[in-house]
């Protein structure tokens, strides 16, 4: 009943929209008034404004499959399928020291650098990139505002991220 294309658009929002939806009820609650409802209203908006934020990144961090291959997320390691280009190969996220946004020949790639100084290049419009934002995420100090605003920056290549120094085991 729903053309494809619109029902694809609904999908790709449907986070955002649920998010807004957590915000907007809680906002609700707390018009309802009484000191129960405006505490649970109050709470309910401050998750749902979170959960905004975070929706509208991931948003603009997933896009549309354009480039060949597919990447994967399991179990803390990120691999890449390449699709026959001899790319490809995984990362586990306690062995990845950088973080690149490369630009190459009008394709933005994301060039994962391992400890061992192995380097994985990762389409950014693979299928299955989306789920590196979550995966990103979980680094130390990784700033993901800078990440996602790097998406839609020009720049033909920028760090976005490095592990700091791993202290000795003493």
């Amino acid at each position: 009943m729903i053309r494809p294309e619109a029902r694809a658009a609904l999908w790709r929002w449907r986070e955002v929209a649920a998010a807004a939806a957590t915000l907007a009820a809680g906002l609700w609650l707390f018009l309802l008034g009484g000191y129960i409802l405006q505490g649970m209203g109050i709470v309910l908006a401050v998750s749902g404004a979170g959960w905004l934020v975070i929706a509208w990144r991931r948003l603009r961090f997933a896009r549309a499959v354009a480039a060949p291959g597919l990447v994967e997320v399991d179990e803390g390691q990120i691999g890449y399928f390449g699709a026959g280009q001899g790319l490809g190969g995984y990362v586990a996220l306690r062995d990845l020291t950088e973080i690149r946004l490369l630009r190459l020949r009008g394709v933005q790639y994301w060039r994962l650098k391992q400890t061992d100084g192995q380097a994985v290049l990762i389409p950014v419009a693979a299928a299955g990139a989306g789920a590196l934002y979550d995966a990103f995420a979980t680094l130390p100090g990784i700033d993901m505002g800078r990440l996602t605003a790097a998406l839609d920056d020009g720049a033909a290549a920028q760090s976005l991220w490095k592990r700091s120094a791993r202290l000795p085991l003493t």
